[in-house]
């Protein structure tokens, strides 16, 4: 929760208050600027009146029995009686003809162009005095008061006065502005006191509100400070008797909660809970990533078909919630690439009724794997000796038999005998090397070398083999000089020996081996390419496997053991580098070899 949620209750307290004092202030504002404007034009009307009627005017007016005619005297009268009176006054006929006014502007004009015609004919008619707000030609805002002059009972004109109300509307804008500041100063001052009084309301409760969240946060530490002993004072004192126990029961939760958390995220195995609909529970990290499900992604809205019953009939939930009514079951399933073995069992609530089920994932994978090339090596070796052996056998009991008193023949079946013999020897010699490279048994001699030299003595020593079938065997590079290599000399050069001799031996008769030797970076790399028979896409990635062949019958006839590649492997990964190959039915091979480039000097000429 953060800092404005936490206070909104006291801003809500001053906000309110606040607005009730503004809006009382703005009505008792109006009412005052009103009843100040009424006032003022109430006293204008009253002191014009009462100046008109004090002075007999209108009845001294009223002994004319026409206006018109005595309108000279009737302005000698208002020069001398009205000079001093501050309004304009007029003296209007029953014709609307200004006789008389202290405005010597407006003597012999139409009352009907210069005043309100409407109230001065209402007067005439009604003989009441009459009143009208209109602004003059000016936009002067003036009062017009109109009274009856009357002669017997015939009104024969008005008095009609005219006064000027900018001055009260000046007093009344006054007003308002004053009344304005007040309120705006008001309003602050109010907003302080708001504030501090919200402050001594919400302010034990915001300390509630800061421990819960810490509380929230696993932070039991700090509790709330009792300042009071009204109902506040004891809400804080319950809550922090709350907080303790709260902690210790917690923190006993929290042990049991982080071991179970930490067996179930690191155990290898996976783990998939679910209950008695199918809905998943629980699923560790082991189980997300042997079924590729994302380590983040909500399991909840998912249900246990979609993650495991579609892969077997045997996983399906009704099969598993059947086969575990009396007892757990188990079962194996394959899924694309990988093998599991699963376990699963129902468990139970704390009083002993059935909620869910426990499934447990085992990847056996590996081990299936490294079981099917155990049977498949035994199998190899066992083939690889028996055919020799057969040979030897054969050819032995045929001389046995009397073919041993012809030279000739006993001579043929010897060299028989005699290169079978050198064959399983060459296989058990490689087996040996292979058993101690797998168990790093193997001494590594490892100096600082120059890797171009060694290709140049491995051509050198491949080049008579390479005429004997008439093909070129072709150093590519020129003079780079020395390319240094922490590599043990003769391990190396038996890789590079094996991957020509694979290179003229696959390569048919007239054929081209190119080899060449450059920098890339930090590494060498030492690249064999023939023009040879080539091999599939299929059959490439399997060339490093023991005793894989691409053409058995022809492989063997050659004299190859079939475990060259996969020994000329792991010579060069124990040398911290890799070996590729590539290669098109029909259009050759390209071995490439890459090695880290030694990062020390070496001494120049020295191997």
């Amino acid at each position: 929760m953060n800092n404005s949620g936490r206070s909104s209750v006291r801003w809500r307290i001053v906000v309110v208050y606040s607005m009730l004092f503004f809006v009382v202030m703005a009505l008792v504002s109006v009412f005052l600027v009103n009843r100040i404007e009424n006032y003022q034009l109430s006293s204008l009307k009253e002191n014009i009146t009462n100046t008109v009627t004090e002075s007999n005017l209108p009845t001294s007016l009223g002994g004319y029995a026409s206006l018109t005619p005595n309108s000279a005297q009737i302005q000698q009268t208002l020069d001398y009686s009205w000079s001093s009176f501050t309004e304009e006054l007029s003296v209007v006929d029953s014709s609307l003809n200004i006789c008389a006014s202290t405005n010597e502007n407006l003597i012999g004009r139409s009352a009907a162009d210069v005043f309100d015609s409407g109230i001065i004919a209402s007067c005439l008619l009604t003989g009441k005095e009459c009143e009208s707000d209109t602004e003059s030609s000016g936009n002067i805002p003036v009062k017009n008061l109109c009274y009856a002059i009357k002669n017997g009972s015939i009104t024969t004109g008005v008095v009609y006065v005219r006064a000027d109300l900018s001055s009260i509307n000046s007093f009344v804008a006054q007003s308002k502005l004053i009344f304005i500041q007040a309120i705006a100063i008001a309003l602050v001052v109010t907003f302080i006191l708001g504030s501090v009084l919200a402050s001594s309301i919400t302010r034990p409760i915001n300390d509630v509100t800061n421990t819960v969240q810490k509380m929230s946060a696993g932070d039991f530490s700090e509790g709330v400070s009792v300042k009071s002993d009204d109902e506040i004072g004891q809400l804080a004192q319950m809550f922090n008797l709350l907080r303790e126990k709260l902690d210790f029961t917690l923190s006993e939760i929290s042990n049991e909660k982080n071991k179970l958390s930490t067996i179930l995220t690191y155990m290898a195995d996976g783990l998939v809970a679910i209950d008695l609909e199918g809905n998943i529970i629980h699923a560790n990290p082991a189980a997300r990533h042997m079924l590729d499900i994302d380590q983040d992604e909500d399991l909840s809205r998912r249900d246990y078909n979609s993650i495991l019953g579609h892969i077997s009939e045997n996983m399906q939930l009704s099969r598993i919630k059947g086969n575990c009514e009396y007892e757990g079951g188990q079962d194996i399933f394959f899924t694309e690439n990988r093998v599991f073995a699963v376990r699963y069992d129902r468990f139970k609530d704390e009083d002993g009724k059935d909620i869910g089920i426990i499934i447990i994932m085992q990847d056996i994978t590996e081990r299936q794997k490294l079981e099917d090339m155990q049977k498949d090596f035994v199998a190899n070796v066992s083939h690889e000796l028996k055919t020799p052996l057969t040979t030897v056998k054969s050819y032995t009991e045929t001389l046995m038999d009397g073919a041993v008193d012809d030279p000739e023949v006993a001579q043929s079946f010897l060299e028989i005998i005699d290169n079978e013999t050198d064959r399983m020897t060459r296989l058990v010699k490689d087996l040996l090397q292979l058993s101690r490279l797998d168990h790093r048994q193997e001494k590594m001699n490892f100096s600082e070398g120059d890797s171009v030299r060694l290709v140049k003595m491995c051509i050198t020593k491949m080049d008579i083999t390479a005429q004997q079938k008439q093909q070129q065997l072709n150093a590519m590079f020129g003079d780079p000089g020395q390319i240094r290599v922490n590599m043990d000399k003769d391990r190396m050069e038996q890789v590079l020996m094996n991957v020509l001799s694979n290179a003229i031996k696959y390569t048919q008769e007239g054929g081209r081996i190119d080899v060449d030797i450059l920098k890339n970076g930090g590494k060498v790399l030492v690249t064999v390419s023939d023009n040879g028979i080539g091999m599939s896409a299929e059959e490439l990635p399997r060339i490093f496997e023991r005793f894989y062949r691409v053409d058995k019958a022809r492989s063997r006839s050659m004299g190859g053991t079939g475990l060259g590649l996969a020994i000329t492997k792991q010579i060069v990964e124990e040398h911290q580098g890799t070996i590729e190959a590539e290669s098109s039915p029909g259009k050759g091979t390209k071995f490439t070899i890459t090695l880290p480039i030694s990062k020390h000097k070496g001494i120049p000429n020295i191997e």
